[in-house]
Protein backbone atom coordinates (compact mmCIF):
# COMPACT_ATOMS: atom_id res chain seq x y z
CA UNK A 1 0.00 0.00 0.00
CA UNK A 2 2.89 2.46 0.98
CA UNK A 3 5.38 1.71 -2.30
CA UNK A 4 3.12 4.15 -4.36
CA UNK A 5 2.27 6.62 -1.87
CA UNK A 6 6.41 6.54 -1.06
CA UNK A 7 7.37 6.43 -4.81
CA UNK A 8 9.50 2.73 -3.61
CA UNK A 9 10.01 0.03 -6.08
CA UNK A 10 9.75 -2.58 -3.27
CA UNK A 11 9.52 -3.11 0.33
CA UNK A 12 12.24 -2.28 2.17
CA UNK A 13 11.34 -3.95 5.83
CA UNK A 14 9.88 -7.57 4.76
CA UNK A 15 10.28 -10.64 6.48
CA UNK A 16 11.49 -12.76 4.99
CA UNK A 17 14.99 -13.34 4.45
CA UNK A 18 16.91 -11.73 1.46
CA UNK A 19 20.36 -12.05 0.96
CA UNK A 20 20.13 -8.84 -1.48
CA UNK A 21 18.98 -6.37 1.44
CA UNK A 22 22.22 -8.23 3.70
CA UNK A 23 23.93 -4.96 5.57
CA UNK A 24 27.27 -5.78 6.17
CA UNK A 25 27.51 -4.43 9.62
CA UNK A 26 31.40 -5.27 12.03
CA UNK A 27 29.92 -8.71 13.15
CA UNK A 28 27.84 -9.86 10.10
CA UNK A 29 31.26 -8.99 7.75
CA UNK A 30 32.73 -11.11 10.15
CA UNK A 31 30.43 -14.17 9.63
CA UNK A 32 30.79 -13.98 6.24
CA UNK A 33 34.16 -14.00 6.17
CA UNK A 34 34.23 -17.20 8.81
CA UNK A 35 31.86 -18.44 6.32
CA UNK A 36 33.57 -18.10 3.31
CA UNK A 37 36.82 -19.02 5.28
CA UNK A 38 35.32 -22.62 6.06
CA UNK A 39 34.46 -22.87 2.84
CA UNK A 40 37.72 -22.30 1.20
CA UNK A 41 38.84 -24.99 3.78
CA UNK A 42 36.46 -27.68 2.80
CA UNK A 43 36.58 -29.29 6.13
CA UNK A 44 35.63 -29.36 9.58
CA UNK A 45 32.74 -27.41 11.64
CA UNK A 46 31.68 -23.78 11.67
CA UNK A 47 29.72 -22.04 14.48
CA UNK A 48 27.38 -19.07 14.04
CA UNK A 49 25.51 -18.18 16.83
CA UNK A 50 22.84 -15.27 17.71
CA UNK A 51 19.54 -13.96 19.32
CA UNK A 52 16.56 -14.92 17.27
CA UNK A 53 16.19 -11.95 14.44
CA UNK A 54 19.64 -10.96 14.49
CA UNK A 55 20.16 -12.32 10.77
CA UNK A 56 21.64 -15.96 11.20
CA UNK A 57 18.74 -16.84 8.29
CA UNK A 58 19.76 -14.05 5.78
CA UNK A 59 23.62 -15.03 6.34
CA UNK A 60 22.81 -18.49 5.13
CA UNK A 61 20.87 -17.22 1.79
CA UNK A 62 23.74 -14.93 0.86
CA UNK A 63 25.84 -17.76 1.02
CA UNK A 64 23.78 -19.81 -1.08
CA UNK A 65 23.20 -17.19 -3.38
CA UNK A 66 26.97 -17.45 -3.60
CA UNK A 67 27.82 -21.16 -3.81
CA UNK A 68 28.82 -22.24 -7.37
CA UNK A 69 26.86 -25.45 -8.12
CA UNK A 70 29.55 -27.01 -10.19
CA UNK A 71 31.54 -27.37 -7.66
CA UNK A 72 29.80 -27.66 -4.45
CA UNK A 73 26.32 -29.26 -3.42
CA UNK A 74 24.48 -27.85 -0.54
CA UNK A 75 21.56 -28.64 1.68
CA UNK A 76 20.23 -26.88 4.90
CA UNK A 77 18.24 -28.30 7.37
CA UNK A 78 15.74 -26.08 9.82
CA UNK A 79 15.92 -28.59 12.91
CA UNK A 80 13.79 -28.97 16.06
CA UNK A 81 14.27 -31.93 18.81
CA UNK A 82 15.31 -34.77 16.37
CA UNK A 83 16.90 -37.92 17.51
CA UNK A 84 19.89 -39.47 15.06
CA UNK A 85 17.86 -41.21 13.03
CA UNK A 86 15.29 -38.69 11.90
CA UNK A 87 18.38 -36.81 11.91
CA UNK A 88 19.41 -39.37 8.83
CA UNK A 89 16.43 -38.81 7.60
CA UNK A 90 15.93 -34.97 7.12
CA UNK A 91 19.42 -35.32 5.81
CA UNK A 92 18.51 -37.47 2.98
CA UNK A 93 15.93 -35.57 2.61
CA UNK A 94 17.29 -32.50 1.55
CA UNK A 95 19.70 -33.81 -0.83
CA UNK A 96 17.02 -35.61 -2.25
CA UNK A 97 17.65 -39.34 -1.72
CA UNK A 98 15.64 -42.05 -0.67
CA UNK A 99 14.68 -41.89 2.95
CA UNK A 100 11.08 -43.26 3.05
CA UNK A 101 11.16 -47.08 5.39
CA UNK A 102 14.98 -47.21 5.17
CA UNK A 103 16.47 -48.29 8.42
CA UNK A 104 19.21 -45.77 9.60
CA UNK A 105 21.82 -48.42 8.33
CA UNK A 106 20.65 -48.03 4.67
CA UNK A 107 19.87 -44.20 4.94
CA UNK A 108 23.83 -44.05 5.98
CA UNK A 109 24.70 -46.32 2.96
CA UNK A 110 22.61 -44.42 0.78
CA UNK A 111 24.63 -40.89 1.77
CA UNK A 112 27.71 -42.51 1.96
CA UNK A 113 27.37 -43.48 -1.37
CA UNK A 114 26.07 -40.26 -2.37
CA UNK A 115 28.92 -38.41 -1.08
CA UNK A 116 31.11 -40.58 -3.21
CA UNK A 117 29.67 -40.05 -6.64
CA UNK A 118 29.84 -36.33 -5.33
CA UNK A 119 33.45 -36.89 -4.88
CA UNK A 120 33.68 -38.71 -8.18
CA UNK A 121 32.34 -35.74 -9.86
CA UNK A 122 34.97 -33.31 -8.41
CA UNK A 123 31.81 -31.51 -6.04
CA UNK A 124 32.24 -30.89 -2.09
CA UNK A 125 29.18 -31.68 -0.12
CA UNK A 126 27.88 -28.79 2.84
CA UNK A 127 25.35 -29.42 5.00
CA UNK A 128 23.99 -26.12 6.89
CA UNK A 129 22.02 -26.72 9.74
CA UNK A 130 19.65 -23.86 11.33
CA UNK A 131 18.64 -23.98 14.40
CA UNK A 132 20.96 -26.19 15.51
CA UNK A 133 20.55 -25.58 19.81
CA UNK A 134 17.68 -28.01 19.30
CA UNK A 135 19.50 -30.67 18.70
CA UNK A 136 20.30 -33.35 21.06
CA UNK A 137 24.14 -34.19 22.00
CA UNK A 138 23.63 -37.29 20.46
CA UNK A 139 22.59 -36.03 17.46
CA UNK A 140 25.37 -33.28 17.26
CA UNK A 141 27.86 -36.38 17.41
CA UNK A 142 25.64 -38.08 14.83
CA UNK A 143 26.96 -34.85 12.59
CA UNK A 144 30.93 -35.63 13.92
CA UNK A 145 30.37 -39.18 13.02
CA UNK A 146 29.38 -38.13 9.37
CA UNK A 147 32.31 -35.97 8.65
CA UNK A 148 34.62 -38.42 9.24
CA UNK A 149 33.54 -40.06 5.89
CA UNK A 150 36.52 -39.31 3.47
CA UNK A 151 37.68 -40.26 -0.12
CA UNK A 152 41.58 -40.46 -0.82
CA UNK A 153 42.53 -38.86 2.85
CA UNK A 154 40.06 -35.25 1.80
CA UNK A 155 36.78 -34.84 4.18
CA UNK A 156 33.78 -35.57 2.06
CA UNK A 157 31.30 -33.78 4.13
CA UNK A 158 31.37 -29.94 5.86
CA UNK A 159 28.67 -28.74 8.39
CA UNK A 160 27.74 -25.28 9.25
CA UNK A 161 25.68 -25.22 12.58
CA UNK A 162 24.11 -21.79 12.79
CA UNK A 163 21.84 -21.33 16.01
CA UNK A 164 20.86 -19.41 19.33
CA UNK A 165 23.48 -18.07 21.78
CA UNK A 166 22.60 -21.02 24.24
CA UNK A 167 23.99 -23.43 21.70
CA UNK A 168 27.45 -22.41 22.83
CA UNK A 169 26.82 -24.02 26.07
CA UNK A 170 25.76 -27.30 24.47
CA UNK A 171 29.10 -27.08 22.23
CA UNK A 172 30.87 -26.41 25.59
CA UNK A 173 29.47 -30.09 27.17
CA UNK A 174 31.86 -32.77 27.74
CA UNK A 175 29.99 -35.05 25.38
CA UNK A 176 31.17 -33.14 22.46
CA UNK A 177 34.74 -32.78 23.16
CA UNK A 178 35.84 -34.35 19.73
CA UNK A 179 33.27 -32.20 17.98
CA UNK A 180 34.88 -29.36 19.25
CA UNK A 181 38.43 -29.96 18.03
CA UNK A 182 36.47 -30.04 14.60
CA UNK A 183 35.19 -26.46 14.93
CA UNK A 184 37.47 -24.39 12.66
CA UNK A 185 36.17 -20.81 13.03
CA UNK A 186 33.46 -19.97 15.27
CA UNK A 187 31.61 -16.46 15.89
CA UNK A 188 28.38 -14.95 17.14
CA UNK A 189 26.15 -12.48 15.77
CA UNK A 190 24.89 -9.04 18.14
CA UNK A 191 22.27 -6.88 17.94
CA UNK A 192 23.58 -3.15 15.34
CA UNK A 193 24.40 -0.14 17.14
CA UNK A 194 22.30 2.70 17.42
CA UNK A 195 24.72 3.92 14.31
CA UNK A 196 24.43 0.54 12.46
CA UNK A 197 20.50 0.36 13.19
CA UNK A 198 19.92 3.91 11.05
CA UNK A 199 22.27 3.00 8.18
CA UNK A 200 20.75 -0.54 8.16
CA UNK A 201 17.60 1.83 7.84
CA UNK A 202 19.09 4.09 5.40
CA UNK A 203 20.79 0.75 3.11
CA UNK A 204 17.17 -1.12 2.80
CA UNK A 205 15.45 2.04 1.82
CA UNK A 206 18.07 3.28 -0.78
CA UNK A 207 18.03 -0.30 -2.18
CA UNK A 208 14.50 0.10 -2.72
CA UNK A 209 14.35 3.67 -4.75
CA UNK A 210 13.73 6.24 -1.57
CA UNK A 211 14.14 9.43 -2.39
CA UNK A 212 13.93 10.83 1.28
CA UNK A 213 10.09 10.93 0.84
CA UNK A 214 9.20 10.56 3.42
CA UNK A 215 11.82 12.41 5.62
CA UNK A 216 12.61 10.75 8.86
CA UNK A 217 13.77 12.60 11.86
CA UNK A 218 16.93 11.83 13.65
CA UNK A 219 14.83 11.58 16.86
CA UNK A 220 12.80 8.90 15.05
CA UNK A 221 16.03 6.58 14.54
CA UNK A 222 16.82 7.10 18.12
CA UNK A 223 13.92 6.01 19.20
CA UNK A 224 13.31 3.21 16.47
CA UNK A 225 16.43 2.00 17.66
CA UNK A 226 15.56 1.81 21.44
CA UNK A 227 12.33 0.26 20.75
CA UNK A 228 14.31 -2.59 18.71
CA UNK A 229 17.27 -3.12 20.35
CA UNK A 230 19.49 -3.22 17.58
CA UNK A 231 17.46 -6.27 16.31
CA UNK A 232 17.39 -6.75 12.42
CA UNK A 233 13.80 -8.82 12.29
CA UNK A 234 12.37 -6.02 15.19
CA UNK A 235 14.02 -3.56 13.10
CA UNK A 236 11.90 -4.33 9.88
CA UNK A 237 8.72 -5.15 11.60
CA UNK A 238 8.72 -1.81 13.26
CA UNK A 239 9.31 0.68 10.84
CA UNK A 240 6.86 -1.37 8.39
CA UNK A 241 4.33 -0.64 10.56
CA UNK A 242 5.76 3.24 10.40
CA UNK A 243 5.74 3.20 7.14
CA UNK A 244 2.25 1.78 6.49
CA UNK A 245 0.79 4.32 9.25
CA UNK A 246 2.38 7.37 7.51
CA UNK A 247 0.99 6.56 4.59
CA UNK A 248 -2.62 5.98 5.95
CA UNK A 249 -2.26 9.25 7.78
CA UNK A 250 -0.64 10.57 4.78
CA UNK A 251 2.33 12.45 6.19
CA UNK A 252 5.49 12.65 4.51
CA UNK A 253 7.72 13.48 7.73
CA UNK A 254 8.33 10.84 10.43
CA UNK A 255 9.12 11.89 13.94
CA UNK A 256 9.46 11.07 17.10
CA UNK A 257 5.69 11.21 17.98
CA UNK A 258 4.77 8.96 15.16
CA UNK A 259 6.98 6.12 15.96
CA UNK A 260 5.84 6.47 19.61
CA UNK A 261 2.08 5.90 17.62
CA UNK A 262 3.04 3.18 16.18
CA UNK A 263 4.87 1.47 18.92
CA UNK A 264 1.36 2.10 21.63
CA UNK A 265 -0.45 0.49 18.87
CA UNK A 266 1.83 -2.29 18.38
CA UNK A 267 1.95 -2.83 22.08
CA UNK A 268 -1.69 -2.69 22.62
CA UNK A 269 -1.82 -5.89 19.83
CA UNK A 270 0.69 -7.69 22.43
CA UNK A 271 -0.74 -7.16 25.26
CA UNK A 272 -4.19 -8.97 23.05
CA UNK A 273 -2.57 -11.73 22.20
CA UNK A 274 -1.24 -12.11 25.34
CA UNK A 275 -4.71 -11.80 27.09
CA UNK A 276 -6.24 -14.21 24.28
CA UNK A 277 -3.73 -16.94 25.11
CA UNK A 278 -3.67 -16.70 29.12
CA UNK A 279 -7.50 -16.80 29.23
CA UNK A 280 -7.21 -19.84 26.51
CA UNK A 281 -4.68 -21.00 28.98
CA UNK A 282 -6.69 -20.38 31.72
CA UNK A 283 -10.05 -22.26 29.74
CA UNK A 284 -7.63 -25.20 29.11
CA UNK A 285 -6.33 -25.21 32.84
CA UNK A 286 -10.24 -25.51 34.17
CA UNK A 287 -10.83 -28.07 31.57
CA UNK A 288 -7.97 -30.13 32.91
CA UNK A 289 -9.10 -29.38 36.49
CA UNK A 290 -12.89 -30.44 35.81
CA UNK A 291 -11.62 -33.96 33.88
CA UNK A 292 -9.62 -34.61 37.07
CA UNK A 293 -11.87 -33.96 39.40
CA UNK A 294 -14.82 -36.07 37.25
CA UNK A 295 -12.57 -38.83 37.14
CA UNK A 296 -11.42 -38.91 40.83
CA UNK A 297 -15.53 -38.97 41.07
CA UNK A 298 -15.42 -41.59 39.31
CA UNK A 299 -13.06 -43.36 41.18
CA UNK A 300 -14.42 -42.57 44.28
CA UNK A 301 -17.68 -44.24 43.61
CA UNK A 302 -16.49 -47.37 41.90
CA UNK A 303 -14.37 -47.63 45.22
CA UNK A 304 -17.59 -47.11 47.46
CA UNK A 305 -19.66 -49.80 45.24
CA UNK A 306 -16.67 -52.30 45.74
CA UNK A 307 -16.79 -51.69 49.40
CA UNK A 308 -20.73 -51.79 49.97
CA UNK A 309 -20.36 -55.44 47.79
CA UNK A 310 -17.78 -56.26 50.26
CA UNK A 311 -19.14 -55.57 53.21
CA UNK A 312 -22.21 -57.38 52.51
CA UNK A 313 -20.07 -60.72 51.55
CA UNK A 314 -18.48 -60.12 55.17
CA UNK A 315 -21.35 -60.00 57.09
CA UNK A 316 -23.13 -62.55 54.88
CA UNK A 317 -19.99 -64.99 55.88
CA UNK A 318 -19.52 -63.91 59.49
CA UNK A 319 -23.85 -64.75 59.72
CA UNK A 320 -23.14 -68.01 57.95
CA UNK A 321 -20.00 -69.37 60.50
CA UNK A 322 -22.85 -68.54 63.08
Amino acid sequence: MYLDFFGLSAKPFQLTADPRFLYPSKAHSRAIAYLSYGLSQAEGFIVITGDIGTGKTTLVKNLFSEIDSSRLTAAQLVTTQVDDFDLMKLINAAFRLEYKGLAKGDLLQQFQAFLEAEAAQGKRVLLVIDEAQNLPIRTLEELRMLSNYEVDGKPMLQCFLLGQKEFRITIGSPQLKQLRERVIASTGLQPLSKQDTQLYTNHRLTLCGWKDDPQIEQAAHDSVYQITGGIPRKINLLWDRIFLYACLEEVHRIDESLVAAVEAEMAEERYSETAVEEHTFSVKENEDIHGRLAALESVALSLAKDYKEFSIKVRETILRDQ
